[in-house]
């Protein structure tokens, strides 16, 4: 997953250092003298690491990837809740970080909040799930 943003990443950076490079014309070069063109260089090249780092994940936020996949298998969690025959419930919450899915929500009996579980964790894609359903009706 790693390898996939620093793939996204560096495409981004390749793509705008070559319109960064394309913009500059030729007469443009030959009238800045070398060291001028190295402290180009340079801040240009910083500005590419710090825009590098920004799509890094971090133990508290999601990389690009990593949101992406996320968000796909929260909308596939939800998909089977709700196609369910079992769960007649749309008070079933599905949220999703690094892989773990968390369920919250009211539901009518402790049976659905088992089988809310097992099809979550039936989704390719999830690690773990955090039961945080309720029973209607009880604090």
């Amino acid at each position: 997953m790693i390898i996939e943003q620093l793939a996204v990443c560096f495409g981004i950076v390749t793509h705008s250092a070559n319109r960064f490079f394309s913009l500059i014309s030729h007469t443009f070069l030959e009238t800045i003298n070398m060291k001028q063109l190295k402290t180009i260089s340079a801040y240009f090249l910083a500005a590419m690491f710090a825009f590098m780092l920004g799509c890094a994940a971090t133990p508290t936020r999601e990389g690009t990837g990593e949101y992406v996949d996320d968000t796909l298998i929260t909308t596939k969690v939800k998909a089977a809740v709700l196609a369910d025959s079992t769960l007649k419930s749309a008070e079933i919450n599905v949220e999703t970080f690094k892989g773990v899915v968390q369920l919250s929500g009211f539901v009518a009996q402790s049976a659905d909040i088992q089988r809310a579980v097992e099809i979550a964790r039936g989704i390719k894609g999830v690690t773990s799930v955090k039961n945080d359903m309720r029973l209607k009706g009880r604090s």
